[in-house]
């Protein structure tokens, strides 16, 4: 027999690499064991997936009971990590897994989906101005996606989908790929936007911007943190500006100190006025104060009307993390001459750091359900749609709860630190695979065509297939992975 003779094609994805002995293909995820193709990951079956720490319910004890939230309620449960692929589309899944749960027959569909239509969606805390609505974000120089539009206390990235992995250059999707595997993975990333910011964004961690650790998300807006705080400051200070990029807060003519009796202090602001006490575009948007692009507070302030200000006057002006923070007394000009801030004010300006939340970046993947999966469930793809809508079929990525988009297709996204670590994988095409289980009754599912002849006991799954055992603890969740292997 030749060397070539002794290689063998791997079907699990469109590559379909020839891998020799001893070899994995392309993407590194299947090899040539002895003239057999295997999955060199190992297969995940969940014992547990809440906090660490808790009670971890007896394996295999598939007649525990069951309420429908696979993640809060301790049990056994298949998931498709490093269960494998139904391409090319007309193979039943790797693992149709039945089992007996509060004597109730149900029937869990597993897969890894290989995924060209997918991206994750980026939340980061922080009032820093990354860079404007629509502008490219880059890794390693090549566009991965853009700026979308920013949220309360956090500013939001769109990366990947088909165009930026297919529809550009071939380094440009290899970038892609890499990108949204590495955050769906849990790792760290350099990101660039155009004009903008560098952010290195990792999930369940804050982000660095500009090379700077991000500490807390803001309290609220400028207006917001006025209304909670304003009765810290009614008898304390004459004037409070609490700046920021969208809504400055002016505490003298704000509803909030009105209702406490403040007197007009003849603040001038700048930008434009919205309503009594609350500003709009005081200054451009940045990295400093409040998420604005001012080093120094006094810049937004225009003057003060002699009529109204009096020399001796009193300003606090903060941001709304209470990281930044003056104190002011107006001179005989009444110019603001910046004093120490006295300790009756202290206590406020910690009690808005202490009201802010950690700043976290935030990582969902989400993708599109389509053909090859529900091909892989039932002969009729339509009814796993269908059966999904109408709540029949339960959808999960690695045992993770999902949110199911409406409208049609499977469209779902997932917080990807909710699944155990690593389960994420690509193929060179480029695209990623990603985790997804369908779990409903053996009765919904011979009724919407599924492929019932190929449903097998857990007890035998694992049973045929735990040949490396181990456990591991990821992401709260305690996971036993068992070797999958499968023919070629």
């Amino acid at each position: 027999m030749t060397e070539a003779d002794e290689k063998i094609r791997c079907d699990a994805c469109p590559v379909m690499c020839y891998i020799r002995p001893g070899m994995t293909g392309a993407c590194d995820r299947y090899a040539n064991e002895d003239g057999q193709l295997v999955r060199v990951d190992p297969h995940v079956l969940l014992d547990h997936a809440v906090s660490e720490g808790a009670k971890v319910a007896p394996f295999l004890n598939a007649e525990g009971a069951w309420n429908g939230d696979i993640l809060k309620t301790p049990g056994p449960f298949v998931t498709a990590v490093g269960a494998g692929t139904t391409y090319p589309d007309y193979k039943p899944a790797p693992f149709i897994v039945s089992s007996r749960v509060d004597g109730v027959d149900m029937v869990t569909v597993v897969t890894e989906g290989i995924y060209s239509y997918c991206g994750v969606k980026l939340k980061i805390d922080t009032d820093r101005h990354l860079g404007a609505e629509c502008a490219i974000v880059r890794a390693e120089g090549e566009p991965v996606g853009h700026v979308t539009t920013g949220e309360y206390g956090s500013q939001m990235l769109s990366l990947g989908g088909v165009n930026h992995l297919t529809h550009g250059g071939k380094k440009e999707g290899r970038v892609t790929c890499e990108t949204l595997l590495s955050l769906s993975n849990r790792k760290s990333v350099e990101l660039v936007v155009d004009g903008g910011a560098s952010v290195i964004v990792q999930a369940g961690k804050a982000p660095i911007i500009n090379g700077k650790l991000e500490e807390r998300m803001r309290v609220g807006c400028g207006s917001a943190t006025i209304g909670m705080f304003a009765k810290q400051w009614g008898d304390k200070v004459d004037e409070v500006v609490v700046v920021d990029d969208h809504i400055t807060g002016v505490l003298s003519e704000h509803q909030a100190g009105k209702l406490l009796g403040m007197r007009d202090t003849g603040i001038k602001m700048k930008g434009r006025r919205s309503t009594p006490g609350r500003y709009f575009h005081v200054a451009e948007p940045g990295t400093g104060w409040g998420g604005t692009n001012v080093a120094d507070p006094l810049e937004i302030v225009a003057g003060f009307n002699p009529k109204v200000a009096r020399s001796g006057m009193t300003m606090l002006m903060v941001s709304t993390t209470g990281e930044q923070y003056a104190f002011y007394r107006l001179d005989e000009n009444l110019r603001p001459i910046e004093a120490e801030l006295p300790e009756t004010l202290r206590e406020s300006v910690e009690r808005i750091g202490e009201n802010c939340e950690p700043a976290l970046c935030s990582v969902l993947f989400m993708a599109g359900a389509g053909g090859s999966l529900r091909a892989g469930v039932t002969e009729n793809p339509v009814r796993l749609t269908r059966s999904v809508r109408q709540a029949l079929t339960t959808v999960t990525a690695g045992g993770a709860p999902v949110i199911v988009w409406p409208g049609g297709g499977i469209t779902f996204m997932v917080d990807v630190t909710l699944l155990p670590a690593n389960s994420f994988g690509y193929v060179p095409t480029p695209a990623i695979v990603a985790p997804i289980e369908f779990t409903l009754r053996l009765d919904d599912y011979a009724a919407l065509g599924g492929h019932v002849d190929e449903v097998r006991p857990l007890a035998e799954v694992v049973a045929q297939h735990a040949e490396r055992p181990n456990t591991i603890f990821a992401s709260g969740a305690v996971a036993r992975r068992v070797g999958a292997r499968r023919k070629a």
